[in-house]
């Protein structure tokens, strides 16, 4: 897989942004569901130029909803969430003005 088809988008949430913020600099991605931890770094690396230090995932599994009074059921798609952490010192330029 290509690099930009393992990082999919940043997520941005209040949690994610004291996670940037704080001294140990972490960024969380929505990722390719086959993606594993090293292709995932190796993806954040060529993307970003960064050398990112662990990796932690969590794999979201869809939840069920229904529509138009409950008649019409659905789900909504799983999906595989990337929290990176980076060396001290190492920022993503990119995502800091999100």
């Amino acid at each position: 897989m290509r690099a930009d088809e393992i990082i999919i988008e940043p997520i941005v949430s209040e949690k994610t942004n004291i996670l940037r913020d704080s001294d140990v600099k972490k960024y969380t991605f929505r990722v390719h569901l086959d993606a594993n931890k090293h292709e995932i770094m190796s993806a954040i690396q060529e993307l970003f130029g960064v050398y990112p230090e662990s990796c932690t995932t969590m794999i979201y599994q869809g939840k069920p909803k229904s529509s138009h009074g409950k008649r019409i059921a659905g789900r909504r798609s799983s999906f595989k969430k990337a929290i990176v952490t980076m060396k001290k010192g190492d920022t993503i330029s990119a995502l800091e003005v999100l």
